[in-house]
């Protein structure tokens, strides 16, 4: 008779040196800025030879772009998390706070990842694209739901949620300041509310 060896699965893998990179730009990044940490102290810290950083970025902007990229992909995945909890088109515009809320009350939250890339000395066209992204998807959320409450301009609603939104990122940053997120959201439900239907 034999005896089956019980499977234990292939062993997990080490990052790539690209996600290795990755890891380390957005430690540093988040922590000292984009501009103020130098190529060669993420390649230190992430462990990888230089040339992996080219190979797999081209170049520090590249890096700065995969960083921002993977902060705004994050943000997307926690908004649609929050809206996905709700069926009504109003708990969803508002879920889009809430997301913020879990952000801002993380132990991890030292500011907006975004503002503080374009607040630095050295801005470019990198930074500011990924920026311009992240607010177009956080107000096409609104657009979507917003429409579907069946608000007489739509359009304009979702142009006030998002400058509601962007202001209590602003309010959250320096010093930190969490409840700001439920401030904009009570500001974001009365602007709702008070919508011509």
């Amino acid at each position: 008779m034999s005896t089956v060896t019980p499977d234990r699965g292939a062993p997990e893998r080490a990052p790539s040196a690209r996600e290795r990179l990755l890891r380390a730009a957005d430690e540093l990044f988040y922590a000292e800025g984009v501009n103020t940490v130098g190529i060669d102290r993420v390649i230190e810290h992430a462990g990888v030879a230089k040339a992996s950083l080219y190979s797999a970025f081209g170049s520090k902007d590249g890096l700065i772009r995969a960083y921002l990229d993977r902060r705004r992909e994050a943000r997307a995945r926690r908004i649609e998390r929050h809206r996905s909890r709700h069926t009504d088109p109003r708990a969803r515009l508002l879920a889009v706070f809430d997301a913020f809320d879990e952000l801002a009350h993380s132990p991890q939250w030292r500011g907006c990842p975004f503002l503080a890339a374009t607040g630095e000395a050295r801005t470019d066209a990198t930074v500011n694209e990924v920026l311009g992204q992240a607010r177009r998807e956080t107000r096409q959320c609104f657009l979507e739901d917003a429409t579907a409450l069946g608000v007489a301009d739509p359009e304009s609603l979702a142009d006030q949620l998002v400058l509601i939104f962007d202001g209590g990122i602003v309010g959250a940053q320096n010093p930190l300041d969490p409840s700001a997120a439920v401030r904009a959201r009570a500001l974001a439900e009365l602007v709702i509310d008070s919508a011509p239907r």
